[in-house]
């Protein structure tokens, strides 16, 4: 089956035409509508420098429900030793640059290119885009960014530089989320890492639905805060 190739207007083919390993269309831009547009069907950019824009929808998702969540005791105990001072986006765009400068990322090329953070970093100007961000001793830490569209957060990349980061920032966002009445988490790809804190893989017909149950308008959001 042939990729697809975008056209100037913001318009994908279906989800369920991408190929065997998600790959779905090839071209296009980074706009905010764009963006939003692909994301409103399940869509989402992945490519490298030099590579033209590569939009993907990858089926068995992975998904972690907010009541699903698991806290591992060892969390518990690290979130209660109060380590960790945890924010929500006031440091967007340092958390871009950590995920992208994380490790191994650089050496083996990161997907997340100036290019995209340029656009995340709009996206989230807009109100669309979130972080959740980890201190210790007033550095960052580590922490996680994603799209957020009415009742769905599209997890995009997490990182850590002091052990435990990323963790606790996984844990803020799944609070964050029961406040706010997120019913998914869409982590994308499946890894054993999500997998142990209760994400599970759900078929693209089952995803697609719970995307227009829980997507309605797309209006942007104000900048969050955790309690």
């Amino acid at each position: 089956m042939p990729v697809f190739r975008l056209a100037h207007k913001p318009i994908f083919p279906a989800p369920e035409l991408a190929e065997p390993d998600g790959l779905l269309a090839i071209g296009g831009d980074l706009s905010p509508v764009r963006l939003i547009t692909a994301y409103s069907q399940g869509i989402f950019p992945w490519f490298s420098v030099g590579d033209p824009i590569l939009w993907w929808s990858p089926t068995p998702r992975l998904i972690l429900f907010p009541e699903e969540f698991h806290l591992p005791k060892r969390l518990q105990r690290t979130i209660r030793a109060g380590t960790f001072t945890v924010t929500a986006d006031t440091a967007f765009t340092d958390v871009l640059a950590g995920c992208a400068s994380a490790s191994g990322r650089l050496e083996h090329g990161t997907w997340i290119t100036p290019e995209m953070q340029q656009a995340y970093g709009h996206l989230h100007e807009l109100g669309f885009a979130h972080s959740i961000e980890c201190w210790v001793d007033g550095q960052l830490a580590g922490g996680l960014y994603g799209v957020c569209l009415d009742q769905i957060f599209f997890g995009e990349s997490m990182f850590t530089r002091v052990t435990g980061a990323s963790k606790v920032a996984l844990a803020a966002l799944v609070r964050q989320a029961q406040r706010l009445g997120i019913a998914m988490i869409d982590c994308q790809m499946t890894t054993e890492h999500l997998l142990r804190f209760g994400a599970r893989e759900i078929s693209r017909e089952l995803f697609q639905t719970l995307l227009d149950e829980h997507i309605d308008g797309c209006l942007p959001q104000k900048k969050w805060r955790l309690p």
